[in-house]
């Protein structure tokens, strides 16, 4: 199932945390040979995880992570203004957009899971009300982005081949919903009721807080 959990609130799911930050080591650090940090639990965290993001993290039956992004609104400190301030013409921010990073799959994780964790983007780009999400990403996820049916708009680029680093921007309508939900198997009834389940306080105010 898809959960929506702040930065806060991870402590009250160890397991799902846990194996969270580990997959995202074996994923960036171990497999990609990003030059990420990996502290003394084998967990990947940078600065931006201290700024109480909300994760759409994909829970595996025996609970532990499937895949996972993290999302912040631009209006605070975001990665791509921070860190690829050169692949744009001028600093992104808008309470209209969010930031999405950390795209993280289990290393054994189904197509479901990309296509679930892109369904769980939609429904906080509708409970949200915003209109778009930035990210960066590499070459590799173009296929990923093309097979599930959700490539972005690209702001800019540098590098080529496998090297290549681009800045996106991601909508979200009905069409898109219908192609995600057919590809993870889920429901946009089922999906808007896992959203539903973990809104019992307010979002927005609590992002806005720690932006």
């Amino acid at each position: 199932m898809l959960r929506y959990i702040y930065g806060d609130e991870l402590k009250n799911h160890p397991e799902l945390s846990e194996t969270m930050f580990r997959d995202r080591a074996a994923q960036f650090k171990d497999r990609l040979k990003w030059d990420v940090t990996v502290d003394a639990n084998g967990f990947e965290k940078d600065e931006y995880d201290a700024l109480n993001p909300l994760y759409v993290i994909w829970e595996l039956p025996d609970g532990r992570h499937g895949g996972s992004m993290r999302f912040l609104p631009t209006t605070g400190r975001t990665m791509v203004n921070e860190h690829f301030a050169d692949l744009l013409e001028g600093p992104i921010c808008s309470p209209l957009i969010w930031e999405c990073t950390r795209f993280c799959l289990n290393k054994n994780a189904s197509g479901q899971a990309a296509a679930a964790l892109m369904l769980g983007g939609g429904e906080i780009m509708r409970g949200f009300v915003v209109a778009h999400f930035a990210g960066v990403f590499d070459a590799r996820m173009v296929r990923i982005y093309r097979m599930t049916g959700a490539s972005p708009e690209i702001l800019g680029s540098s590098g080529a081949g496998a090297a290549r680093i681009s800045v996106g921007l991601w909508s979200f309508d009905e069409a898109a919903q219908a192609r995600l939900a057919e590809r993870s198997g889920i429901s946009p009834r089922q999906s808007a009721q896992w959203f539903q389940q973990c809104c019992d306080q307010p979002f927005p105010m609590k992002l806005a807080i720690s932006a």
